[in-house]
């Protein structure tokens, strides 16, 4: 069993959670996962029945994704016209490149069709003098907004790929639940950063509010840690 009973270096292993109560947040060590590997079948091996009824489980997107084949080397991915054209607009933030590259461009037009990726940017530069924001993501779609870029401190050799999110996050989470069977264990798939939390696939507003809650302070360790994921546990 790799269920470590400790956080990860510089957060904290015990959460309360206003109106809900105190949690205790297990990191999940995996090995390194790569394309085509069950993620489903180790997770639960490295649960080893640890879990318990009433239980959450959050997993990371971007290991869901990597197990799916879908990340990319970074180096290997060929831009089009449109893509060195588009990304040359794409207003670049320190948390992240996002579509601020050729190479993740040409993902988001892969992933959605080149005809919404046109029209996304279209209205963003018709409305944006005008003090609009966010209308290419809104546009674009959720699968092009989470388009994630290498990232430093990501663990080796990902922290040099680009990857989309996952086929089917809410699919992936029922798996997983079915897999822990008896044990009821809610599952969910999430794209956590250093500045906010974005609940993938999850209809339930109480359980998505709640992983939010969880995962504020980007408890998961995608570096040296490789823990993408993390069992929590109501105890008050």
């Amino acid at each position: 069993m790799v269920v470590l009973r400790q956080a990860n270096e510089g957060k904290k292993f015990k959460m309360t959670v206003d109106g809900e109560g105190e949690f205790e947040r297990y990191p999940i060590k995996t090995p390194l996962i790569k394309k085509g590997d069950d993620l489903v079948q180790i997770l639960k091996k490295e649960l080893e029945d640890f879990e318990q009824d009433g239980d959450i489980l959050l997993v990371a997107e971007s290991v869901v994704a990597i197990s799916e084949g879908r990340a990319f080397e970074f180096d290997k991915i060929r831009a089009g016209f449109w893509a060195r054209i588009l990304s040359r607009f794409v207003s670049k933030t320190p948390h992240g490149i996002g579509l601020g590259t050729p190479e993740t461009m040409q993902l988001a037009i892969d992933e959605v069709g080149l005809p919404r990726i046109l029209l996304a940017a279209f209205v963003h530069a018709v409305t944006r003098p005008f003090g609009f924001r966010g209308n290419f993501y809104r546009i674009a779609g959720e699968r092009a907004r989470g388009i994630d870029g290498p990232t430093e401190g990501t663990i080796p050799p990902y922290d040099r790929f680009a990857s989309l999110i996952p086929k089917d996050p809410a699919g992936f989470a029922r798996e997983m639940q079915e897999a822990l069977l008896p044990k009821k264990v809610k599952v969910i798939v999430i794209d956590a950063n250093d500045i906010g939390v974005n609940i993938l696939g999850e209809k339930d507003n109480h359980y998505a509010e709640l992983a939010k809650k969880l995962a504020s302070d980007n408890p998961l360790g995608q570096g040296s840690e490789s823990t993408p994921a993390l069992l929590c546990r109501k105890i008050s």
